[in-house]
């Protein structure tokens, strides 16, 4: 008997010891305030959907009929912070556009059309978020191909453009209506590039990946509202290090320090061995290295394997250990999507999704082979690619989980922290989770969205919390209705203002006491 009792003190004496997640602080469960239902199908309407953070709106643009042989007619809508309507508004688009980019500055939304006969033909909508006055723009850029983003800055559209087999940048000055290519940005696939639009300063921030097959370093230019290049200079590490791809914090906030994070590879720029940071603030030596340059390796972070079994993740800590002993580095393999920088209790907030491609033909196993994606953060000729000697094409992506980490402005590493997700595919390379900071100021929210269901975690810096919250989008505006979305098609998730996230999509909604009806929702979801 009394060594039953010791065995079960010893139980006692270890629950108490350890923290488990029982014992963390009960997370708050969103609130999901408002839905905004309009009566489309998904077979025959077409909505973009922008959130207007500014005045705490949101815009609509609707095409009840994309496949029709009529002239486009958009429903310009615009939404208060309770999914009320302010104004709807018409816009006729000449049928040879098609429909490619959706950006705001303040209250001002512009859409960005591409003729379909014509690739090098684009067409503008700018509108006036307050009234909705529309002014339309007609530019014949002879050059420009694809189209992979759309920055708005003092009035002036930023578009990154595929000219020749570069990646460059087309300004579309509305107020002269004249456009012109910046020479100043130009660079050859495959590259990445990471854009930050600065309104507040009237500048933009361009940081691109460079490599000469063996290093990698990082240049950063700096343009005006104007498309003047006002700095550029490069960021590299002295030792086998290279840069890979890194996002910037806002010249507005530099008081303090500004901040460069990304990630580091060892050789092979397709894989992320940790993460660096730098103040930018803080200038180079003589010999042109960055006095504030920091490293952070993936193996030593507190919770970057929690997407592992723990008994894998111990047997690869201690791997990494032995190597670290031996003055050897476990190289890790893992492909990294760098989110925008998110202010945060005086600094930054980074997130970068890990994911693996898959291939069509795969010769090297379900998860191996070059990279191939393209992403807003890099750019190549996916559809013929002879990067790495390979024409694969990848059919899409497995997300396992979002690294979230903390930094101050100097580039110090506060805390990192992760978010497991389960099963998630996709088939282009964009943003799949999204974070917002909660209204105590100490803790963050992060989500994705998957069907009717909202996934979220609650991260305290590092403290552990469950992996597997979620809850179903709610569908009756009155608790005592009964009724059940039946399917849920082309869901979105955006951030908004505040605390809140903005769910979207199709669904197909049976009721107990009425006939089934499908719609276009929005859902407001947020955290009190």
């Amino acid at each position: 008997m009394k060594y039953v009792s010791a065995f079960v003190f010893f139980l006692l004496s270890a629950g108490l010891s350890r923290p488990t997640l029982a014992q963390q602080p009960t997370p708050p469960t969103p609130v999901q305030g408002q839905r905004l239902e309009l009566p489309l199908e998904m077979y025959n309407s077409d909505v973009q959907v922008l959130p207007m953070p500014q005045d705490s709106s949101l815009l609509l643009l609707v095409d009840k009929d994309p496949l029709g042989n009529r002239r486009l007619e958009y429903s310009i809508q615009k939404y208060d912070h309770r999914l009320q309507p302010r104004w709807t508004k018409a816009l006729e688009v000449p049928r040879e556009f098609e429909m490619r980019q959706l950006s705001n500055e303040g209250n001002n939304a512009y859409a960005l059309f591409q003729s379909e006969s014509v690739e090098h033909r684009l067409w503008v909508a700018a509108i006036n978020g307050d009234n909705g006055q529309i002014k339309t723009f007609t530019f014949d850029t002879k050059l420009a191909r694809s189209i992979y983003d759309l920055k708005v800055i003092g009035g002036n559209l930023f578009v990154s453009v595929l000219v020749d087999n570069h990646l460059t940048i087309l300004l579309l000055d509305l107020a002269a209506n004249k456009f012109q290519f910046l020479p100043s940005v130009y660079e050859p696939l495959p590259t990445q590039l990471s854009f930050l639009a600065d309104s507040a300063a009237r500048r933009a921030e361009f940081v691109l990946s460079q490599t000469n097959g063996f290093k990698n370093r990082l240049q950063l230019k700096q343009l005006s509202a104007e498309g003047k290049l006002l700095r550029s200079e490069f960021v590299q590490a002295e030792s086998e290090r290279g840069l890979i791809s890194a996002q910037i914090s806002p010249a507005t906030d530099s008081a303090n320090g500004r901040l460069l994070a990304g990630t580091y590879t060892l050789r092979d720029a397709r894989y992320s061995q940790g993460l660096f940071a730098a103040d930018l603030s803080a200038g180079v030596t003589p010999t042109g290295s960055r006095r504030s340059l920091r490293f952070y390796d993936f193996a030593n972070l507190k919770h970057f394997f929690d997407f592992m079994s723990p008994g894998r993740a111990a047997r690869l800590r201690q791997r990494s250990e032995k190597m670290r002993a031996s003055d050897k580095v476990l190289r890790l393999h893992y492909r990294t999507l760098i989110h925008d920088l998110v202010p945060f209790q005086g600094g930054y907030v980074m997130v970068a999704e890990i994911y693996y491609p898959q291939y069509r033909q795969n010769n090297y196993g379900m998860w191996g082979g070059p990279f191939l994606p393209y992403s807003p953060y890099r750019y190549g000729n996916y559809n013929n690619n002879n990067w790495y000697g390979s024409s694969r094409q990848a059919e899409g992506y497995r997300i396992t989980h979002a690294l979230v980490c903390g930094f101050d402005n100097r580039g110090n590493l506060l805390w990192d922290n992760t978010f497991v997700l389960k099963d998630v595919y996709t088939n282009s390379l964009t943003e799949t989770v999204h974070l917002r900071p909660l209204p105590d100021g100490q803790r963050v929210a992060i989500a994705y969205l998957d069907q009717e269901k909202f996934n979220y975690k609650v991260i305290d810096h590092s403290a552990p919390s469950p992996n597997d919250l979620h809850v179903e989008l709610q569908t009756a505006a009155l608790p005592t209705v009964k009724e059940k979305a039946t399917s849920t098609n082309q869901e979105r998730l955006l951030t908004w203002y505040g605390s809140k996230f903005l769910a979207f999509g199709y669904q197909n909604i049976r009721t107990e006491k009425a006939p089934n009806r499908e719609v276009f929702f929005v859902n407001v979801i947020g955290f009190e």
